[in-house]
């Protein structure tokens, strides 16, 4: 089957464009930067100017009440335990202290 005229030119410009068909496919992809296809369409876009976009502009006030919130709500997880290791920790000095001092010696002195 002979090819079209229109197929003959197409596979001159791409002998010229010095590139030849994909060996894989058969198809040229075309070159660097443009590989062939067709350009896409509705394709839309939105943008903001620089100059009224400031991504920092509540950064402190929002944070300090940002952390209020998550604080309020972790308050009741971690403030018992703090106070129970608190209370534990105040007992066993005040303990170690009255076993090192001169009546802690004697009260406990037979003991041993």
């Amino acid at each position: 089957m002979r090819p079209t005229p229109a197929l003959r030119l197409q596979a001159a410009r791409i002998l010229r464009a010095g590139h030849g068909p994909d060996p894989k496919n058969g198809v040229y992809m075309g070159g660097w930067g443009n590989l062939g296809s067709q350009t896409q369409k509705n394709i839309i876009t939105y943008a903001v100017s620089p100059n009224r976009l400031n991504p920092t502009s509540h950064i402190l006030s929002l944070a300090v009440f940002n952390t209020f919130r998550r604080t309020r709500n972790q308050i009741l997880y971690w403030v018992p335990p703090l106070l129970i290791a608190y209370l534990a920790m105040d007992w066993a000095i005040e303990r170690n202290e009255y076993l090192n001092s001169k009546p802690g010696r004697e009260e406990y002195a037979d003991s041993e």
